[in-house]
């Protein structure tokens, strides 16, 4: 395969990411680290390319399996699901092509979405339970694999070797196929657990390109390393923050359908907000961490109880669920402020979480009203939209702690292709990051153990 080379074009994804002025407070008189620059090493042209990474790849795990899941069911909304995972392949693209040029953003897309129709033939085969549909869907993918690493090895000129990245291509179909056929047949809860380490895997890959691609085009990126304790908490944050978002509007969609499923979406919800809660400990305290979670629980229990509204046809239900929602906004935005010293003002949180708290009411009351192309528009939306706050508290932690995020991640190239890197300076960042990859060490046993087994 021939990469052609082409002039490095900030993409408009990247703007849209960067951080607002009043949401990353400009907090000079508070440290010599503000008055530095330092506080902006969380938005540098390096991490903002990690985000933009991080942000469209975690979604494709997402979208992914929310749309092999609708085709199994033979839902109603099965074709905006699966636009939706389109519409994000052609984000991805988009960013290959602004930093590789657009004919090999188009071979990249060719490529990419091979994959995703052999899901879908996958999906096919195991609903009309015909094994050599699916024998043959995963012989296809196991080709998909060596194209698509032979592709990313040439382009960033063997900074992600193609043995690594068959590696970590494969831990990705089989997480999306582990979490199929769980939900396939019945382990809703063993589903929703292999969802969401299949989103944070990709969410490593994302770190692993943005480095490669740093190092190999330094002039457009400034010099600047996407893999530094802030950075590192930005995509943490990220992660998590877009996730949530994800995770809420298909509990509320299966809230609404009376899915069985409903009980162990719900609990994957809460475990993503345990993960925030216990992010916020790490930097804040552990009593900090709990009134957090306190609030933060809140708004989900508001959202639960609209839909239980939605459902009995309780329009007085639903005007007290978002007079709630209204109450939860300006506490949370109060807390957040108070624990960032003002560098996240309240007027610009309470902005931002009327967005969010609106981006999936509209979601969710669209689906409910079966107009399918706005809800997953709105969730697309909601998933976006939660990189500002991601963005704006990482940039608050990193101002307000300087001392701990003030040296880089060592700058040797990663050899694993999907993996990530570990922090060595000792913030209570790290437990943060340990907590949010700790899933990662079992996940890879089931995922070689799935493998094996469907050799």
């Amino acid at each position: 395969m021939k990469l052609k080379k082409s002039m490095f074009v900030v993409p408009m994804s990247l703007m849209l990411l960067m951080p607002t002025a009043a949401l990353a407070d400009d907090h000079g008189d508070h440290s010599e680290h503000a008055e530095s620059g330092m506080e902006m090493g969380t938005a540098t042209p390096a991490a903002e390319l990690r985000i933009t990474l991080d942000t469209a790849l975690t979604e494709h795990a997402f979208l992914a399996i929310e749309a092999m899941r609708k085709g199994v069911d033979g839902a109603e909304d099965f074709d905006q699901a699966a636009a939706a995972l389109t519409a994000n392949s052609d984000d991805i693209a988009a960013a290959v092509s602004s930093v590789y040029g657009e004919e090999n953003g188009a071979a990249f897309l060719e490529i990419w979405n091979s994959h995703i129709g052999y899901f879908v033939d996958y999906v096919t085969a195991t609903a009309e339970e015909d094994q050599e549909g699916i024998d043959q869907a995963l012989a296809q993918l196991e080709e998909y694999k060596v194209e698509q690493a032979a592709f990313f090895a040439t382009a960033t000129e063997d900074r992600l070797p193609a043995a690594a990245l068959e590696e970590g291509l494969q831990m990705h179909i089989d997480m999306l196929l582990m979490t199929f056929d769980a939900y396939a047949e019945g382990d809703f809860e063993t589903a929703y657990t292999h969802e969401r380490e299949a989103i944070m895997h990709m969410s490593g890959f994302a770190e692993q390109l943005s480095v490669a691609i740093a190092d190999q085009f330094p002039d457009q990126f400034e010099g600047t390393n996407p893999d530094t304790p802030a950075v590192d908490l930005r995509a943490q944050l990220n992660y998590v923050f877009t996730e949530h978002a994800g995770l809420a509007a298909m509990a509320m969609q299966d809230g609404a359908d009376g899915a069985e499923s409903f009980d162990q979406a719900a609990g994957a919800l809460t475990a993503n907000a345990d993960d925030l809660s216990a992010a916020v400990a790490s930097v804040y305290g552990e009593e900090a961490g709990a009134q957090f979670a306190e609030t933060w629980n809140s708004h989900i229990g508001y959202f639960v109880d609209y839909v239980v509204a939605t459902g009995e046809g309780d329009t007085e239900g639903q005007e007290a669920a978002k007079a709630e929602l209204d109450g939860y906004i300006v506490e949370q935005a109060a807390f957040l402020d108070t624990a960032t010293e003002g560098r996240t003002p309240a007027p610009a949180l309470e902005e931002g979480l009327t967005a969010h708290v609106d981006q999936l009411l509209t979601a969710f009351d669209s689906y409910v009203a079966g107009d399918y192309d706005t809800a997953y528009n709105s969730i697309r939306d909601a998933w976006a939209h939660m990189t500002m706050p991601a963005a704006g508290l990482s940039a608050a932690i990193t101002d307000q702690f300087p001392e701990q995020f003030g040296h880089e991640m060592p700058a040797e190239m990663p050899n694993t292709g999907m993996g990530g890197a570990a922090d060595e300076n000792g913030f209570p960042i790290g437990y943060l990051i340990a907590l949010l990859f700790v899933m990662v060490g079992g996940s890879a046993i089931a995922v070689r153990k799935f493998a094996s087994d469907n050799k």
